[in-house]
């Protein structure tokens, strides 16, 4: 299974939308900012963070290459 077939089945089990392709490449920039900046494991906390937040992703990206 690729990432997106399980990324899609994921979804569809929690009722929402998979994420679009800009999303995906806008997570994955956030984890890699979050764990280059800090520990690696900083990397799947701040994408929980950024999901419980209504700002836009780029905007959190640009928040969290601040800290870094």
């Amino acid at each position: 299974m690729t990432r997106d077939e399980w990324l899609a089945e994921f979804a569809r089990r929690m009722g929402v939308p998979p994420p679009s392709d800009e999303e995906v490449e806008q997570l994955l920039s956030l984890a890699a900012a979050a764990a280059h900046a800090s520990e690696r494991t900083a990397a799947p906390i701040a994408c929980w963070i950024a999901s419980r937040n209504p700002r836009p992703l780029s905007e959190l990206l640009e928040l969290a290459r601040e800290i870094g």
